[in-house]
């Protein structure tokens, strides 16, 4: 027999020997390949986890920086302007010497020195800043073709300003020059003016205009061109409106006219104005640049503004420039202005934050509770075997986080892409706690769980665990914590927690969850003893579905607490925000409907056309056009000689108006109570004698001091009325915000019962169709305008969709934590029903089990988050005003805009979480059933 060198067979190939000691496969590579299906799932589950919560700080960032943009737009330039003005130099200085201060470059050395003391991130618009010299007080102008309205001759004001050319184009002729070195004592200069001064005005190329002098004689100015603005509304031009076009002026006195103007002058022709009695001062106006700052920087505008206008920046100022100039600006009240709204909506998003956010950590813990215990016993097996408890949570770390940062990271991407032009800070913390917590959730759980080393653990359900002091005291701290946020909250509200700032902010925007916390707590550890009880008279029953089903359901896992927890947050975050969105709405319409006082009004100063109400009832829409009379200023007194209470006596038709009152919920009232009865009433001859007495209804005011006695009432024709109050009521469809005397038009004159509005009710009304068809000289307001004109500022709109889309984020991760709690139970569950067929348990009794398993616990979050839900409104509402985020300071009335419950922010997120646990247990009976019984039962399967 032939052999080999080492003893085998020849022919025969032994195998290969490792020529050095075996290299173990790596833990984390191996983790992955065993279970890519989970590691994809905790990828998918943190970058959107991830992607979420950077987008959500940076689209708050986005509106707020859109709602500041809107604000200082909004704001007209005279107010945002800030501007610096010096009187004219020192007299004690020469003639010569005053005249070169007032020259061009003078002024441009003082307005670089205004430049250099604004600080950041208040950023001066260098294209719209501007400067000059003007008078103060406009003097008259008696030359004879200029406008004179009620014979009173205008009054023009001298102003040289710098690049004039820059900012216009001439119309006609050129544009004005100085020549020769201007001096007090010239005697003639150019000027120009804008096609709207020169319209109203009077003026034409060529014009000659006599200023009065000062000691010498009349200043003659030239008009060389006439000029149409670039931007006509731009800070250059409506810092100082008056230089872009004249204002009409009425006397106090006798109520005569005038106009003012202003005539622009060659920059470098200042120094004439020395010599006219018009006061001159030199200014120097610095526009900021509304598109660079964003609402991080407001504090930062607040203080650089406040230190132009009398602080360190004004200092500097005065010590370079003139030790006299002076500075104003409303750019702080803007700012202050939008300062306050925000401080009114920002709580109101937080709590939406605090909600959603809160439920995606629950399911993040959720996941990596389903990892634990679908590995309990490799990792009990590795610390039977020695392995030690810091090396095994280093290697679950090392494995997770091979998996979540780079989803974290994908996710982060996802949100800068989707949300961009924010600041990147928030988001990339927000992002890391993301990665963070699903990096440290699976060792922490494992470490809590294997901290001694047990091959086989005993029961966890609620029959067996019972909860520990630690865990007592950890549940009553919640409790503490949660009544103080309430009581914060209801004590100052939300105007005062967004105006404080701090931790206590966040424990206010905490409540609504801590509630849902303290109410999942208690549940937790009282449901079970209700089903027990029930499990006595259910074993009586034919049947074993509906006994199995309770026991099974009374002793569930005692990891129950964080799914119900996820539950009855999502769905009290879920009713708190839909009740907010909901008041908000309704404050709208109301608001809206007080405006209009119905679905659409239409209004003048006089008296209607006759034919007008007939044309209005044929326009498409319109269902009901009810006329009234209002006679705004009417002077109510008893007796002649007391003093008079104004207010607006309404003509109505008591029939018409008293079924508009009812169907708006207005002050409605019966027609009988305007009809006047007995011998005291009115004989509705319409003489407006104001002998007969006529019936009324009365604001609270009015009937507060006027009581049921008889009183007389003077309207603005005159005439006279004597009411008497027969009803009160807080609000009328025809008036608004005023006190108000609703009469019978009949018991008026026949001027004074004219109708002055239109009343119009219809669905779908179409504003462009009333306006042809009230034609002009008429106000004509819609409901759904006015309704839309109060949602204004990005603020709203934006905290709206911010607000939907957290509480739409919460209720998504709150139907993922109900699958993964379901997924969790599922192998048990499938076993469960194998075996049970092998004793003969038909396929529908198998889906009624789980059914019925499943819905004590679905039934429980369902009813459990819809009371606590009911319940935080209740608490809360009385510390919450929705008026920020309704209406956005707007003048809209109704007064407060409060919190109140909305049913169907209630029923359908808890109906949804029943449909969703009833559709998952039978998706899962169906399953099982198509994959038989023999697999579920494989001996050795841990299960």
């Amino acid at each position: 027999m032939t052999g080999t060198d080492d003893g085998t067979k020849a022919g025969t190939r032994g195998p290969a020997r490792a020529s050095g000691p075996r290299v173990p496969a790596p833990w984390v590579r191996t983790r992955l390949r065993a279970a890519p299906a989970a590691a994809l799932a905790l990828a998918l589950l943190v970058a959107l986890t991830a992607a979420l919560a950077a987008a959500f700080p940076r689209a708050v960032d986005r509106y707020e920086d859109a709602g500041l943009r809107r604000t200082l737009d909004d704001a007209s330039p005279r107010r945002t302007t800030v501007q610096f003005f010096a009187p004219r130099p020192d007299l004690e200085l020469s003639l010569g010497e005053g005249e070169n201060a007032l020259r061009e470059a003078a002024l441009r050395k003082g307005y670089d020195a205004v430049l250099a003391a604004v600080d950041k991130p208040l950023v001066a618009d260098r294209a719209q800043s501007s400067y000059g010299v003007r008078t103060s007080d406009p003097t008259d102008a008696s030359d004879s073709f200029l406008a004179r309205p009620s014979g009173l001759p205008p009054r023009v004001a001298l102003v040289a300003q710098n690049a004039l050319g820059a900012h216009s184009r001439p119309a006609s002729g050129r544009l004005p020059r100085a020549t020769d070195p201007v001096t007090a004592t010239t005697s003639e200069v150019e000027a120009a003016v804008t096609t709207e001064t020169a319209r109203t005005l009077h003026i034409k190329v060529g014009s000659v205009i006599h200023v009065p002098g000062l000691e010498r004689a009349p200043l003659a100015v030239r008009i060389t061109g006439i000029v149409a603005p670039r931007e006509p509304d731009g800070a250059y031009w409506m810092s100082t409106p008056l230089i872009r076009e004249p204002s009409l002026i009425q006397l106090p006195s006798d109520g005569g006219t005038y106009w003012i103007g202003a005539l622009l002058l060659a920059p470098d022709a200042g120094p004439v104005l020395l010599g006219t009695p018009g006061k001159p001062e030199r200014y120097w106006q610095v526009a900021p640049d509304t598109s660079g700052p964003t609402a991080h920087d407001v504090s930062g505008l607040a203080s650089a503004v406040a230190a132009l206008e009398s602080g360190p920046g004004l200092a500097r100022i005065r010590e370079r420039v003139d030790p006299l100039t002076d500075a104003t600006t409303d750019l702080d009240e803007v700012l202050s202005s939008f300062t306050e709204l925000r401080s009114g909506i920002a709580p109101l998003v937080a709590v939406a934050a605090f909600g959603a956010g809160t439920v995606a950590a629950v399911v993040v813990l959720m996941a990596s509770g389903l990892a634990a215990e679908r590995r309990r016993g490799e990792l009990a097996l590795v610390r039977a075997r020695g392995g030690s408890l810091p090396g095994v949570l280093g290697r679950l770390l090392a494995e997770t986080a091979v998996v979540a940062v780079p989803a974290g990271a994908l996710g982060l991407g996802a949100a800068l892409l989707a949300v961009p032009h924010a600041r990147l800070s928030s988001a990339v913390a927000a992002a890391l706690a993301v990665t963070v917590l699903a990096c440290v959730a699976l060792p922490v759980r494992a470490a809590f769980a294997h901290r001694a080393v047990r091959v086989h653990g005993g029961r966890e359900d609620i029959a067996s665990v019972r909860p520990s002091r630690r865990r007592t005291v950890a549940e009553l701290t919640v409790l503490v914590l949660a009544t103080a946020a309430v009581a914060a909250l209801r004590r100052g509200g939300t105007d005062d927690a967004g105006s404080s700032g701090g931790s206590g902010d966040q424990l206010v925007a905490l409540a609504p969850v801590l509630v849902g916390v303290i109410a999942a707590l208690v549940l937790v550890r009282l449901y079970p003893f209700p089903l027990r009880r029930l499990a006595g008279p259910a074993g009586r029953l034919r049947g074993v579905v509906a006994p199995l089903s309770l026991a099974r359901a009374g002793r569930t896992s005692a990891s129950t607490a964080l799914p119900l927890l996820a539950l009855l947050t999502a769905l009290t975050t879920a009713a708190f925000g839909g009740s907010v969105l909901a008041g908000v709405h309704t404050a709208r319409d109301h608001a809206a409907l007080l405006a209009t006082g119905a679905d659409a009004r239409i209004e003048a100063t006089h008296a209607l056309p006759t034919a007008l109400p007939g044309r209005i009832r044929d326009t498409r829409g319109v269902r009901e056009a009810v006329p009234v009379s209002v006679a705004y200023r009417a002077q109510a007194r008893r007796g002649s000689g007391t003093a008079g209470e104004t207010a607006a006596l309404v003509g109505v038709e008591p029939g018409p108006y008293g079924q508009l009152s009812r169907e708006l919920d207005l002050g409605g009232f019966p027609a009988r109570t305007l009809r006047a009865t007995g011998p005291g009433g009115s004989s509705g001859s319409g003489s407006g004698s104001g002998k007969a007495v006529v019936p009324a209804i009365a604001s609270p005011s009015l009937a507060d001091r006027f009581g049921t006695a008889p009183f007389s009432v003077q309207l603005e024709d005159d005439s006279k009325v004597t009411v008497r109050i027969a009803a009160v009521r807080d609000v009328t469809p025809a008036v608004t915000d005023l006190d108000f005397l609703v009469v019978d038009r009949e018991a008026l004159t026949r001027r004074a019962a004219r109708p002055t509005a239109l009343l119009l009710t219809g669905g779908h009304l179409d504003g462009a169709a009333l306006r042809r068809a009230a034609g002009g000289g008429v106000d004509v307001r819609l409901r759904a305008e006015v309704r839309t004109a109060y949602v204004h500022s990005p603020l709203q709109s934006g905290a709206e969709r911010i607000y939907t889309a957290a509480v739409a984020a919460g209720a998504g991760y709150a139907v993922l934590a109900l699958l993964l709690a379901l997924v969790r139970a599922a192998p048990e569950r499938s076993a469960l029903l194998a075996r049970l067929r092998t004793m003969g348990l038909t396929r529908a009794q198998g889906r009624r089990l789980l059914v019925l398993e499943s819905l004590p616990q679905a039934l429980l979050a369902a009813v459990g988050g819809a009371l606590t839900g009911w319940a935080a409104i209740r608490l809360l509402a009385p510390g919450l005003d929705l008026t920020a985020i309704a209406v956005a300071g707007r003048p809209a009335p109704g007064g407060t805009a409060r919190l109140r419950t909305d049913a169907l922010s209630l029923l359908v997120p808890s109906l949804a979480v029943l449909v969703v646990a009833t559709g998952v247990a039978l998706a899962q009976a169906w399953w099982t059933g198509r994959r038989g019984s023999v697999r579920e039962l494989r001996a050795g399967d841990g299960r």
